[in-house]
């Protein structure tokens, strides 16, 4: 299992705006192949960071949604990134929290 994680910085007053227009494609991400959980999120302390966090089922998986994102337009009206952090985790064992 691999885990997508980290931060987007943007003008505050373009969070949200930034988040509704990745609605899509939090959905088509999340119907692709191979993908267990896709989505941006407000921080509820820094108004101006986006929280991105993912998982997905291989290495295989995870390259194929990139892909199709390199090939893909910005969402219209897209809002200026000015800063980010983004880390790929590759996870061997998996359990319940406490075991």
């Amino acid at each position: 299992m691999l885990i997508v994680a980290g931060f987007l910085d943007v003008e505050p007053e373009h969070r949200d705006e930034f988040i509704s227009g990745r609605i899509d494609l939090m959905r088509v991400s999340r119907d692709e192949p191979g993908c267990i959980t896709y989505a941006f999120s407000a921080d509820p302390i820094d108004p101006g960071r986006i929280l991105l966090f993912e998982r997905w089922e291989s290495k295989g998986a995870l390259a194929a949604h990139l892909e199709v994102l390199r090939s893909s337009s910005p969402p219209a009206g897209d809002v200026k990134i000015l800063g980010a952090e983004i880390l790929q985790y590759e996870i061997s064992e998996v359990g319940q929290l406490g075991s």
